[in-house]
């Protein structure tokens, strides 16, 4: 049952059981002055089938409901198999937590397995960990890993192509930790990290460089060049993905020289739901794997010969103590990271690589035809995947107003992000504008249409 409610009667059991007179006793510690000492400002109680219909008119209000989105900036929505919600709704799954007794936590033990040996396979490394909240906090622990790994290196340069909420993150964990956050600009022309002021900021104080593939504008960055430059000045490179999916099309970071490999998961069968629950990622060499955070899931034999599952590797709190623990604010996000396991088995390599590839194929359609469109163009020459930032004829935001009175989500108006960080925006005119395989040419023709009615 969803709801169980309590009446009087069983009110009075449970207090009776407690030795407690009245509700009021139940809460006696709690002194007078703070109490709220009046009802909540609530509506009246109704039946269950009242509320059911009550909450479905409310949500038919939503501004969103029905409308064509093409918003990605973060969070994109993919096809997912039904079968991943029947699944997860399984007693055995539902309920499942961190498996501290392997000798009852086998299935538990051989998910984590299953999802790492999945990690692994795409991002190029050798190991991965058991997950992470999300996206931007598995960035900032791999800021932190990388800090523990330079020993005594203080600078840490960030690509501006990094999601600007990821640096928020990166800028909190690291506010009393002594690290210097530096930002890498981008070139102006490609939207790739810019190599020549790299090059100028790149010393021997630089713990690790955080670049993001495909980065926040769409661009896909040159990951091979801007790492054999860091490697040359003895610092690391992080790759932060934030679009998981492109990963199943590009040459993984690992072949390309990242040293650690971290990001959000969202894009395998996870709902957007608005902006989490989400589920981070790491990876990386197996001669780091020691400063990694959160546990590893490892497969070990016992002593009759069968496959058994353990944790290999566990460096929270709850295992050593504290002061040596390499996070205390990580985590592994059992529950959703199912939901992404299920989902890659059942999409499998080639599934994977042919929903990429439809991604690709509707951002070219997308670009061939905005090209036809007065006042429109790409703001950056770099390749994309399956996301690109415009310029547009008139501010981003108008452009978002209109079409949203016409019923399509065109993007994000990048001088959200921009001004919230300069206080005056460099990309009023920019829209970001993402392409997923839950799109169709009917709906981008749309989108177009509406474009050309707004800029005209």
């Amino acid at each position: 049952m969803r709801f169980i409610p309590n009446n009087e009667v069983m009110r009075d059991v449970m207090l009776k059981e407690m030795g407690l007179p009245d509700i009021d006793a139940l809460f006696s510690s709690i002194p007078p002055e703070v109490r709220l000492n009046r009802n909540l400002n609530l509506p009246p109680g109704m039946a269950e089938s009242e509320q059911l219909r009550y909450f479905a008119d409310l949500a038919g209000r939503n501004a969103g409901a029905g409308m064509i989105s093409f918003v990605g900036g973060g969070s994109y929505a993919h096809f997912s198999p039904l079968v991943i919600d029947s699944l997860l709704m399984r007693a055995e799954f539902f309920t499942s937590y961190t498996p501290y007794q392997p000798e009852i936590s086998q299935g538990t033990l051989q998910s984590i397995f299953e999802f790492q040996t999945f990690i692994t396979s795409l991002t190029g490394m050798e190991v991965a960990n058991a997950s992470m909240y999300d996206g931007a906090s598995a960035t900032a622990e791999a800021v932190l890993m990388a800090d523990r790994l330079a020993r005594g290196r203080s600078r840490v340069l960030l690509s501006q192509g990094l999601h600007p909420h990821y640096r928020q993150v990166v800028e909190t964990h690291a506010r009393f930790l002594e690290l210097e956050l530096e930002t890498v600009p981008v070139n102006p022309d490609t939207g790739g990290t810019d190599g020549a002021a790299l090059e100028k900021l790149l010393d021997g104080e630089v713990a690790c460089l955080v670049v993001q593939q495909p980065n926040c504008f769409g661009s896909i960055e040159d990951i091979a060049a801007l790492s054999a430059q860091a490697r040359e000045a003895g610092a690391l490179t992080i790759v932060s993905v934030n679009e998981a999916l492109s990963m199943a099309l590009l040459e993984t970071p690992g072949a390309l020289g990242a040293d650690i490999v971290a990001g959000e998961g969202q894009s395998f069968g996870v709902p957007v739901s608005y902006g989490g629950p989400y589920l981070g990622f790491m990876a990386t060499r197996d001669a780091h794997k020691r400063q990694m955070p959160g546990r590893i899931a490892g497969e070990a034999v016992d002593e009759e010969g069968r496959r058994g599952y353990v944790l290999t590797l566990a460096t929270r709190e709850q295992h050593i103590r504290r002061e040596k623990a390499t996070s205390n604010i990580c985590t592994n996000e059992n529950l959703v990271m199912l939901s992404a396991l299920i989902h890659l088995t059942l999409m499998g390599r080639n599934g994977l690589r042919e929903a990429a590839i439809q991604n690709v194929s509707l951002l070219a359609y997308f670009l061939e035809e905005i090209s036809k469109l007065p006042g429109y163009a790409p703001a950056f020459s770099a390749p994309r995947f399956n996301e690109v930032t415009l310029t547009c004829p008139l501010p981003a935001a108008q452009v978002v107003e209109a079409c949203l009175e016409r019923g399509i989500v065109p993007g994000l108006d990048l001088g959200r992000w921009d001004s919230a960080r300069h206080g005056d925006s460099a990309m009023d005119n920019m829209l970001l504008a993402a392409f997923t395989e839950t799109k169709t040419k009917t709906e981008v023709d749309a989108l177009l249409a509406v474009l050309g009615e707004v800029g005209s």
